[in-house]
């Protein structure tokens, strides 16, 4: 069932969002990315004669209750941004929550407390979840950040609910991810970066198949640099995932899909800023020095192919980006990505640091779409199906 096919006249919606926001020391919202994303959904359901429970979990408090992690903190935040006073309590289940869900006008707005102060949310307790299902007439799952977790509030209470649907950030991560995987337009290209192999190798396993180019940057590349034979001098290497990465090598071969590595890096004497650096083919790197960003051809050679492929998933940075001097490989990319964006390809971003690069570099309304949850998207592309959602689709 789509939200648009739902009646909300007089009843409310129990949505879970994804609210999961940093707060610096002042326990002051700093990025309101979430909170934002979460917008057209709640306004939808007011709009159409509704009101709203909100629930959501904030850091890992571990079935404890601690003050730091309570929802209240970001409850004026919530309400700035929806242009409606959310209403705040204490606790989550319960006769006072139930009373309060239960007079709430149209058009206004409760937010219940952290789900995480109780075990049971994480342990998917069935008689927890059953109590959420108390406040709402209808369910709305919006948090794709949490849409992996088998958790009461994602998955387990959306069987107490005749009527259940995705939120509109649901559906857009879910239509961008078919965009990418089931429906594309050729040429489709993954550049895949950060530190390690062995956390993708799922998702390439997954992919390889279904794209035209792979390219392989960040940390993980030295790994497939050293498998063929390079000198890598003291770069990041996973020593028992070489034998893994020839394979993956011939397996794209014989699916004819084309895998670009780095030719050459930024070297640095230390893991820092303030190290030496120097230039040097990725497969001839000196004892005593580390890659830690693609070099100036590297950049090249990948900016041309981006540039000519017309559906592009991007997960992972190039280089140490974080670091200024080794930023730049990171910066090139989001430049292709851009620019082959601007000339009609989609776009998607996702994943961590992905996500904050696009942002610190301001890639973001440069792309076509950049996905809020990092380990759902992750586990999608590794082709497994996500059990919030099949919990909405049953």
């Amino acid at each position: 069932m789509k939200i648009d096919q739902i009646s909300f006249n007089n009843k409310t919606a129990l949505i879970r969002v994804d609210f999961n926001v940093p707060l610096n020391e002042d326990l002051k919202v700093t990025d309101t990315t979430r909170i934002q994303a979460a917008k057209d959904t709640i306004i939808h359901v007011l709009e159409h004669g509704g009101s709203v429970v909100l629930m959501s979990h904030l850091g890992r408090p571990d079935g404890t209750v601690q003050d730091k992690y309570s929802l209240k903190h970001i409850v004026d935040t919530a309400s700035d941004i929806l242009g409606v006073q959310v209403q705040f309590i204490e606790e989550s289940t319960g006769e006072a929550v139930r009373e309060k869900a239960k007079n709430l006008h149209p058009g206004e707005v409760l937010m219940i407390e952290n789900l995480r102060f109780h075990k049971e949310e994480t342990d998917g307790d069935e008689e927890f979840a059953k109590q959420l299902a108390q406040l709402g007439d209808v369910y709305i799952n919006d948090a794709f950040g949490t849409a992996h977790r088998a958790h009461a509030s994602t998955t387990v209470v959306a069987q107490f609910f005749d009527e259940k649907c995705y939120g509109k950030l649901m559906s857009k991560e879910i239509d961008s991810l078919n965009k990418v995987l089931e429906t594309p337009t050729k040429p489709v290209i993954a550049i895949l970066g950060g530190a390690k192999v062995s956390s993708k190798i799922t998702v390439i396993e997954n992919i390889l198949e279904k794209v035209d180019h792979l390219i392989l940057a960040g940390g993980m590349a030295y790994t497939f640099i050293k498998a063929k034979g390079g000198n890598i001098g003291d770069s990041l290497v996973e020593e028992d995932k070489q034998e893994l990465a020839l394979e993956i090598l011939k397996k794209a071969e014989e699916l004819n899909t084309k895998i670009h590595l780095p030719v050459d890096s930024i070297t640095a004497d230390a893991f820092s800023e303030q190290a030496t650096r120097d230039v040097a083919p990725i497969d001839n790197i000196p004892d005593g020095w580390m890659g830690l960003d693609i070099g100036q051809q590297s950049r090249k050679q990948f900016a041309e192919v981006i540039k000519n492929c017309k559906t592009i998933l991007w997960n992972g940075p190039a280089g140490v980006f974080e670091m200024e001097p080794f930023s730049h490989g990171t910066i090139a990319l989001g430049d292709a990505v851009a620019e082959a964006t601007a000339n009609g390809a989609f776009s998607l971003v996702g994943g961590g640091d992905s996500v904050s690069a696009v942002k610190q570099f301001g890639f973001e309304n440069k792309v076509s779409y950049v996905s809020t949850g990092g380990g759902a998207m992750l586990e999608m592309l590794e082709g497994k199906t996500l059990s919030g959602i099949k919990a909405i689709q049953e």
